[in-house]
C-alpha cells in the first residue's frame, strides 16, 4: 500500500475534541473531509497527521495551538462604539460578526460582552489557544 504524502489528494474521517472531551467537528454522518497534502487546506498539525498514513490506517493525535489555530492574542479583543454596528443590529453574547479591514480583508469577530454604550469582540478564532484531539481515519488517496 502507499502511503499518503504532499501532494496526494486524501479523504479522511475525523472527528475533532478538546481536552475536555467536548466534540468541535466531525465528519460522521457526512461525507469523508478531501483535501491536498501540503496545499495548506487544513491546519498544519492535521497535514501532518494524515502524511504517511495508508488507506485504512486509524489514529488519534492532540495537535497544539502552534500547529492549529495559533496562540490565544489578548490584542485581538476590542471594544467597539455600539454607534459603529448597523441600526438594526442587535448584539448578543457569542453572536458572530464580520467586519472588513481598511485592506478589504473580512475579519469573523465573537461577541464576547455587550454593554450599555459598546460591544467587546474577540477576533482569535475559536480554537486559539486549545490543544486540538482528533481521531483520524484514512479512506483514500487519490
Amino acid at each position: 500500500m502507499s502511503q499518503a504524502k504532499s501532494g496526494d489528494t486524501v479523504k479522511i474521517h475525523y472527528t475533532g475534541t478538546l481536552t475536555d472531551g467536548t466534540e468541535f467537528d466531525s465528519s460522521k454522518d457526512r461525507e469523508p473531509l478531501e483535501f491536498e497534502l501540503g496545499s495548506g487546506q487544513v491546519i498544519a498539525g492535521f497535514d501532518k497527521a494524515v502524511t504517511g498514513m495508508e488507506v485504512g490506517d486509524s489514529k488519534s493525535v492532540t495537535i497544539p495551538p502552534e500547529d492549529g489555530y495559533g496562540p490565544r492574542n489578548d490584542e485581538m479583543v476590542h471594544e467597539v462604539p455600539k454607534t459603529a454596528l448597523p441600526d438594526d443590529l442587535d448584539p448578543e453574547e457569542g453572536m458572530g460578526l464580520q467586519a472588513r479591514g481598511q485592506d478589504g480583508q473580512v475579519f469573523r469577530l465573537t461577541v464576547i460582552s455587550v454593554g450599555d454604550e459598546s460591544v467587546t469582540v474577540d477576533a482569535n478564532h475559536p480554537l486559539a489557544g486549545q490543544d486540538l484531539n482528533f481521531d483520524i481515519e484514512l479512506v483514500a488517496i487519490a
